[in-house]
C-alpha cells in the first residue's frame, strides 16, 4: 500500500516500514541491521482500512513551534514544525501515584520506585502554554496520572484551567476516590469539572480481576452514582480492551452505558498498546485493532451498530472549516491520522438504539459542506447566499421516518453550522451517546505518519507538548527523570 517510517522495538532507531495488505488484513513489516525483521497486524480488516482512508485531511500544525526538527521525528517531539495537527486534547499527568497497581497499566503508575508529581504553578505554566499555541488554542484539557484524584488539589488545577479559557476539562480516573468520598466529587464539579473518563473493563467480575487485580465494577459503579448525585452528568466509560479477555463484553458494555444515559455521554474504547507494564510477548493472541472493535460490536449487537455507522476521526473536518468560512475565525480540525481512530453517535430512544448512519445520510452531509465553504469567498453577502443554500439542503439528507422522535435532527444541524460553539455542541451531545475508538501505538505498530498528525498531546514541566503515543514510548522516562524523588511504592 504504501511506504513508513517506524522504530525498531528492541533498539529503538529509526527504520523504514512497509504497510501492505495480505489476506484481507493490513500489516507492516519493518527490519533492523541489528535485531532483524518484525511483522505486525497494523489494521485488521483492508476494507475498513481503505474507507478510512478516504477521508485524510492535511492539518497547518501550530504557528509557534516550541522545538526545532533538527533531530526529526519522534525525538524532536516539543511541538517541532513537523508536526501537522493542533492540540485538540492536552493531557497533563499530575502525579505517577496510584491507589491501585494494574497488570495492563501503559503508564506503568507507581511500581518505578520514585514520585514525579509538578508542583501547582507548573502545571498551570504548562495550561498556559497549552492556551498560547496559535493559530488555535488548546480547546481541551484532561488531568491524568497515575491516578489525578490522589491530589487533593485537583479541583484548584481544575478552576485554573476553566480561568484561562478551556472549554472542555477532564480527568481520567480509575473513580476509586470518587466512589468513596462524594464530597470530593462535589468539589470537582464545583470547580468547574466538565467530563469524567472513567476507566471501565466490562460487567463482569472476573474481567476486572485479571485486568485490575480486584473486582473493581461495585467501586465503578458506586463511583457513577456519586457522580449523579454531586451534579457530574458527563461520564465517558474507558475500556481498555484485551483480546481474549473482554472483547466479549463490547455489546454488554454498551447495554450498560444506554441504562445509564442520564450521566454516561459516551464509550471511548482503547484497545491495548503494548507499553508500560503489559508483557510485549502477550501482544501476538492480545493485540486487538480498531476494526475488530468495529466488527465484535456488529455482531454482539445482531447489526444494531452496523459497520456503516462508524468513520474515522478526520471525517468531521469539513463541518470545523465551513463553520471557520462563515465565522471566520480559527477553529480546532481534527486533522488527525485516519487510522488513529473511529466513531459514531448513538440515539437510544425507548429502549431501541438508532446510529445516526439510519437517518442521516452522513456522507451527504460532508459533500456538501464541502462544496460550500470552496465557494466561500469572505464576503459577508456571498458567505449568507452560502449558508442559505446549505440550510435549504440539509432537510433532504434527513430520512424523518427513521429519524428519533424526541429531536429535531434538521434544526439541530442547522444550529451546530450555525452557531459551531461549546453549547450547541452540548445540546447535540446530550441527546446521543457517542461511541468511539482510540488505538495508541506500542513500538510494534509505531508509524512515524501517524505521530505526525496526531491530536493528543502531553503538555511537560519543561515546555514542550508531546504527541501520545511519542510521549508513552520515547519521552516518559525523560521527562519524568528531571522531576522526581524517592518514595515508597506502596504509598497510596
Amino acid at each position: 500500500m504504501h511506504s513508513t517510517k517506524s522504530v525498531c522495538p528492541e533498539c529503538k532507531k529509526i527504520i523504514e516500514a512497509s504497510i501492505f495488505e495480505n489476506n484481507g488484513r493490513v500489516l507492516m513489516e519493518k527490519e533492523c541491521p541489528e535485531h532483524g525483521k518484525f511483522e505486525e497486524v497494523y489494521w485488521s480488516d483492508a476494507n475498513l482500512y481503505r474507507k478510512f482512508q478516504k477521508y485524510r485531511h492535511e492539518g497547518n500544525g501550530v504557528s509557534n513551534s516550541l522545538t526545532s526538527d533538527d533531530e526529526g521525528c519522534p525525538l524532536s517531539c516539543g511541538l517541532c514544525p513537523s508536526h501537522k495537527t493542533t492540540t485538540l486534547l492536552g493531557n497533563i499527568d499530575v502525579t505517577n501515584r496510584c491507589n491501585l497497581n494494574c497488570p495492563i497499566c501503559f503508564a506503568n503508575a507507581k511500581t518505578r520506585g520514585f514520585i514525579y508529581e509538578p508542583g501547582f504553578q507548573q502545571i498551570e505554566d504548562m495550561l498556559k502554554t497549552l492556551r498560547e499555541e496559535k493559530p488555535t488554542p488548546c480547546p481541551a484539557i484532561q488531568f491524568s496520572g497515575g491516578e489525578p484524584t490522589v491530589r487533593d488539589d485537583l479541583p484548584a488545577m481544575i478552576q485554573k484551567a476553566k480561568e484561562l479559557g478551556f472549554v472542555q476539562i477532564q480527568i481520567a480516573t480509575n473513580g476509586v476516590r470518587i466512589a468513596k468520598d462524594i464530597e470530593y466529587a462535589r468539589k470537582l464539579k464545583n470547580a468547574g469539572l466538565h467530563t469524567i473518563y472513567l476507566s471501565f473493563d466490562g460487567v463482569k467480575e472476573e474481567t476486572y480481576q485479571k485486568i485490575r487485580n480486584f473486582n473493581a465494577l461495585p467501586v465503578k459503579e458506586k463511583a457513577i452514582d456519586n457522580c449523579r448525585e454531586a451534579g457530574l452528568h458527563s461520564i465517558v466509560l474507558v475500556p481498555t480492551l484485551v483480546k481474549g479477555e473482554n472483547d466479549d463484553q463490547l455489546a454488554d458494555i454498551l447495554q450498560f452505558a444506554t441504562d445509564k444515559l442520564d450521566v454516561v455521554k459516551g464509550i471511548n474504547f482503547q484497545p491495548v498498546a503494548f507499553t508500560g507494564r503489559i508483557d510485549r510477548q502477550s501482544r501476538e493472541k492480545q493485540r486487538f485493532t480498531i476494526p475488530d472493535l468495529i466488527k465484535g460490536l456488529a455482531d454482539q449487537t445482531s447489526g444494531k451498530v452496523p459497520e456503516s455507522a462508524w468513520y474515522p476521526i478526520p471525517f468531521v473536518v469539513p463541518i470545523s472549516r465551513f463553520i471557520e468560512g462563515i465565522q471566520g475565525k480559527h477553529l480546532p480540525e481534527f486533522t488527525v491520522h485516519p487510522h488513529c481512530g473511529a466513531a459514531t453517535y448513538l440515539f437510544v430512544e425507548e429502549g431501541r438504539i438508532i446510529p445516526i448512519t439510519d437517518f442521516l445520510d452522513v456522507e451527504g452531509f460532508i459533500e456538501l459542506l464541502e462544496d460550500a465553504t470552496q465557494d466561500l469567498n469572505g464576503t459577508k453577502a456571498r458567505n449568507l447566499i452560502n449558508f442559505a443554500r446549505v440550510v435549504r439542503e440539509i432537510p433532504k439528507l434527513v430520512d424523518q421516518e427513521k429519524a428519533p422522535k424526541s429531536i429535531n435532527v434538521t434544526k439541530m444541524l442547522i444550529n451546530i453550522i450555525k452557531e459551531g460553539g461549546r453549547e450547541v455542541t452540548s445540546q447535540f451531545h446530550r441527546k446521543t451517546l457517542f461511541v468511539g475508538a482510540m488505538h495508541f501505538q506500542d513500538l510494534y505498530n509505531f508509524d512515524l505518519e501517524r505521530v505526525c498528525r496526531c491530536g493528543i498531546h502531553y503538555a511537560t514541566p519543561d515546555g514542550r507538548i508531546i504527541p501520545f503515543c511519542s510521549y508513552n514510548t520515547f519521552h516518559r522516562d525523560e521527562v519524568e527523570g528531571q522531576f522526581l524523588k524517592p518514595y515508597d511504592i506502596n504509598k497510596k
